[in-house]
């Protein structure tokens, strides 16, 4: 059931189209879907295409799981980057132009910024970013800030700490933004020295009144936040190693941390984790990252069906 040219086309690339009317909507979708029947397939006969230039596991996955949940089916490519018709120098523009005719919607994963809203600059079928670059992970953003209030019962009046690459961080980047459209809110950056969050982020999170401010030492950060979000150091994003070097380590959670962090506290990582978190710190029940994974399916499923499925989310 490919979609005409005509119709009416909402894509998903960037946290700045959310409003927090919308964010609630889609937040109220992925709790109906936890409890969607089996048997319920309101996306039947329609198809999403998976395009991946970038290695995922959980994004992807997530998203070709909540399409069959919706009842819908599955075309994919993964590592298009050496295994797509990229590798002979089709432009991101000529790709989806040739997918659309095969899809209702794309979830796209590319290594290039912007390269997302290049591609629904062409597409007569719902984009959905998936990472480009280190720019944005909108449907991450969502999953993460949506974890939140699952965990906590609020995303208002919350003390959060975003921690690790904050430069190439797409996720830090985009639940950092999404973060604009709550309340009483104040946000600690800490992050080695290369790698601080960028300017634009700064300036979004000051025109919307969000407070911030950085703290070299995550253990005077610890006692006093409610949401710990973790992030690896991204070698792929360095150019020699020996910046990725300079920059990994800096910060480990481990049990002498967890034991600092308030017993209401909840600690999030969009994965994958390589060594800014031991596995002694799984059995915490604060420990919400494997959780949080589980709630993309939601989350996407949500997203596709406010997609495809001509407004049913209002």
């Amino acid at each position: 059931m490919v979609r005409s040219p005509g119709a009416s086309i909402q894509h998903v690339v960037d946290v700045g189209q959310f409003d927090r009317p919308g964010l609630e909507r889609i937040f109220a979708a992925a709790d109906r879907m936890r409890a969607l029947p089996r048997q319920s397939k309101p996306l039947a006969g329609y198809t999403l295409a998976t395009i991946f230039y970038e290695p995922s596991t959980r994004t992807r996955l997530s998203f070709e799981t909540a399409m069959h949940r919706l009842g819908g089916n599955v075309i994919s490519t993964e590592n298009a980057r050496e295994f797509s018709s990229a590798i002979k120098g089709e432009s991101v523009e000529d790709t989806i132009r040739i997918v659309e005719g095969y899809a209702d919607a794309i979830v796209l994963r590319h290594h290039e910024q912007g390269s997302a809203h290049r591609a629904a600059s062409v597409s007569s079928v719902p984009i959905l970013n998936a990472g480009d670059g280190p720019g944005e992970h909108p449907s991450q953003a969502l999953l993460d800030l949506y974890t939140i209030r699952h965990e906590l019962g609020r995303i208002d009046g919350l003390r959060v700490a975003l921690v690790g690459d904050l430069r190439f961080g797409r996720t830090a980047r985009s639940l950092a933004r999404l973060l604009r459209l709550t309340e009483r809110t104040e946000l600690i950056f800490v992050s080695p020295p290369a790698v601080p969050m960028g300017s634009d982020v700064r300036a979004e999170l000051a025109g919307a009144g969000i407070p911030f401010r950085d703290e070299p030492d995550l253990d005077a950060v610890l006692p006093h936040i409610d949401v710990i979000y973790q992030t690896r150091v991204q070698k792929e994003r360095f150019t020699t190693p020996g910046e990725y070097e300079a920059a990994r380590g800096q910060y480990v959670l481990d049990g002498d941390a967890m034991r600092r962090l308030k017993a209401d506290a909840i600690l999030l990582h969009p994965l994958p984790r390589v060594d800014e978190i031991t596995t002694e710190v799984d059995a915490d029940p604060r420990a919400a990252y494997f959780r949080q994974a589980h709630n993309g399916v939601f989350i996407r499923m949500a997203l596709l069906e406010h997609v495809l499925s001509d407004g049913v989310m209002g």
